[in-house]
């Protein structure tokens, strides 16, 4: 609904400083790593339950063989244990040592077999003989292990005992979800994976980065209100976009978060159709310490192709340090918890607050009279700038451009970009100009 020159807008001077040092994202990351996640099953729950333990999410549970858009919710997978031993009764790969040892949906089995059965069910990488790599096989109705290749060139008997203990049938699709309410019914929607398993950068730091925003933003609701997701990959967004097909116009921002933890320069990939979202994030990069690059949209990689789809369209873009597929630890063991930082969280979660912040506060102003240059003395504005200058402020310039193009068809952002100054200042410009009675919010 359009906003109205009663509403309070949000405005934030401390574009770096975190709200909420109460949650620890690297103490997080720790505590849901050995969690054995999927598209389903009890790894996810486990992982929901750990994120209600910060914030108030409901989790969904949805029955398998819903039909969703062109998918079906698949069969719930679980996995109790898994392991490849010798015939002397050695434990050479072991589920527990590691979650990765097992492909993704694997199928029960209990045998003894030859070397060369068991090569056809075990992936390794030659390149990096000393990692683990991540596999899945969702919807393969198959089985395999996962091992260094250094290990798997050591073991050559000629048999193995085999036995992976799961079970894939009927169950639910589970996913987490958190509505924090704004002024308006506008929407921001944050989204990220909780299907991988124990991967600290390509899974892990974005749930950490989102938890601790959603803390963030329920203390102080902003002016949209801003929807959390915590969902499978694909199978998770396609459920949840058949699901709310009836709320969807809500939405006018988004990104997904993903690979928030190292210790790279941000990538931000723009929305399929090129909107405020991106703006945003370009400026908030841009004028950031940290560096940065924007990548077009391509209908591959996290869930904004699935929201960006053409049925749907919404301005999602996704928001990453590391790109998937193009740093050496992506999608091995090699992501662990030493490949992501403390700060590189914080630094994140700095952005990504930032962000969302600019967007609550990109509103379009009017003047209330525009014909001329106001009197900036008689109002005191001369005496407001000076104070606002020593805490990093708007200047005289910030207020000559905000009074200008304040017509009811700039919104803030275009004007920050338009003087080539911070948004920031504009909005602090903006904010003085209100409190002096010659501007009004005209739109949201």
């Amino acid at each position: 609904m359009p906003a109205s020159s009663a509403m309070p807008l949000p405005h934030r001077s401390d574009t770096y400083e975190l709200i909420d040092a109460g949650f620890d994202c690297m103490a997080f990351v720790k505590t849901l790593f050995p969690l054995a996640r999927s598209l389903t099953g009890d790894g996810v729950r486990k992982t929901l339950q750990e994120i209600a333990q910060h914030i108030p999410v409901s989790i969904s549970e949805v029955p398998t063989g819903t039909p969703v858009l062109d998918w079906h919710v698949p069969k719930e997978w679980n996995i109790r244990s898994a392991s490849i031993r010798s015939l002397s009764g050695e434990t050479l790969i072991d589920f527990a040592h590691s979650n990765l040892h097992v492909v993704g949906y694997s199928r029960p089995i209990s045998a003894v077999l030859s070397r060369e059965e068991l090569a056809r069910h075990v992936y390794t990488l030659p390149d990096q003989p000393d990692a683990i790599p991540y596999r899945t096989g969702y919807y393969a109705d198959d089985w395999g292990f996962c091992m260094q290749d250094s290990r798997w060139r050591a073991m050559q008997d000629d048999t193995y005992a085999v036995e992976i203990d799961s079970d894939l049938k009927a169950g639910h699709l589970t996913y987490g979800e958190l509505l924090v309410p704004g002024l308006t019914d506008n929407e921001i929607l944050i989204s990220v994976h909780i299907c991988h398993p124990s991967l600290a950068n390509d899974n892990l730091s974005g749930i950490a980065v989102a938890t601790a925003l959603a803390r963030q933003l329920l203390l102080t609701p902003g002016r949209m209100g801003v929807r959390f997701l915590f969902i499978p990959a694909t199978i998770g967004a396609v459920t949840w976009l058949a699901r709310n097909e009836a709320i969807l116009g809500r939405i006018k921002h988004g990104m997904v978060l993903t690979c928030l933890g190292d210790v790279g320069g941000f990538h931000y990939k723009s929305s399929r159709r090129g909107v405020e979202i991106d703006s945003v994030a370009s400026h908030v990069l841009a004028r950031s310490p940290f560096a940065s690059t924007l990548l077009p949209f391509t209908p591959y990689g996290y869930d904004e192709r699935q929201y960006c789809s053409p049925g749907f369209d919404l301005p999602i873009g996704c928001l990453m340090r590391g790109v998937h597929g193009q740093f050496p630890e992506y999608h091995t063991s090699l992501d662990d918890c030493s490949f992501v930082g403390a700060a590189a969280l914080d630094e994140s979660l700095a952005i990504v607050s930032e962000i969302v912040s600019v967007l609550q506060r990109n509103v379009v102003y009017e003047r209330i009279d525009g014909r001329g240059e106001p009197q900036l003395g008689e109002r005191g504005l001369y005496r407001a700038i000076a104070g606002q200058k020593e805490a990093g402020g708007a200047n005289q310039m910030d207020l000559l451009w905000l009074l200008n193009l304040a017509d009811g068809h700039h919104s803030l952002l275009d004007i920050a970009k338009r003087a080539d100054t911070p948004f920031d200042r504009i909005d602090a410009a903006a904010a003085l100009a209100l409190t002096a009675g010659l501007v009004r919010v005209c739109g949201s």
